[in-house]
């Protein structure tokens, strides 16, 4: 039988709090938790993982930079790009890191495809790629057998920013977004199918999802306003 999704949009939000709420979802979760997909927004902000050189952050100029807990290096999120978090039990999909990143990729490939564009995973790098030029990235964390962060994937957007790091680590790496190479209905059009593909490759059945509930409501009152990280 599909497993149920409750997927939750969250519209445009801060970085930091909804981070912090992924943290607060995973760390209270129990063996009887649902499975969650997020898709949301963010204003400009860098963000650089758990291992992520600070050097890969060219310059930042006026745009935040959050050290996080996830893998990969620094990549950046903005207005115009759906990022996708999937809370999910990963011990109960029985899934390891790698298949779950697969897919992840997938369930981009199959949406791409949905407008007429070929794209294709890298082996020596994860994400999604049109050509040369990245057009989704992705990162995760695992704790106690749940994940949480996820992908990002540029739609219609100002990628100049992308100018000012080296993405996820890799000088010189082209950036693209489905604009540029496909004519696209609306954002929510992308959401639903990003959400479709993602429960086949799964396994889910999406239902909808209200807001928050209290104890992970988001706070407004966190700011993005934080420091470029220091070696």
């Amino acid at each position: 039988m599909p497993l149920p999704l409750t997927v939750r949009h969250l519209s445009l939000q801060d970085y930091l709090p909804v981070w912090r709420a992924m943290q607060a979802f995973t760390k209270q979760r129990s063996a009887t938790t649902g499975d969650e997909l997020w898709l949301v927004e963010h204003p400009p902000v860098f963000t650089l993982g758990l291992n992520g050189k600070s050097e890969h952050v060219l310059d930042a100029g006026d745009i935040p930079v959050i050290r996080i807990d996830r893998g990969g290096q620094v990549t950046y999120h903005g207005p115009g790009q759906l990022v996708a978090y999937p809370l999910l039990d990963v011990r109960r999909l029985k899934l390891g890191v790698r298949p779950l990143v697969n897919a992840l990729e997938r369930s981009v490939i199959a949406l791409l495809a949905d407008y007429g564009v070929a794209a294709r995973a890298r082996p020596d790098a994860p994400g999604v790629y049109v050509g040369s030029a990245k057009i989704a990235a992705l990162g995760l964390r695992l704790r106690r057998g749940c994940c949480y962060h996820g992908l990002s994937l540029n739609i219609d957007m100002d990628l100049s920013p992308f100018e000012r790091i080296n993405p996820c680590g890799f000088q010189n790496m082209p950036v693209t977004q489905l604009r540029a190479v496909a004519e696209i209905p609306s954002m929510a059009a992308v959401q639903d199918g990003l959400m479709a593909h993602f429960c086949t490759q799964l396994g889910y059945t999406a239902q909808a999802g209200a807001a928050l509930p209290p104890d992970l409501e988001l706070s407004k009152r966190e700011s993005n306003r934080v420091t470029a990280p220091q070696t």
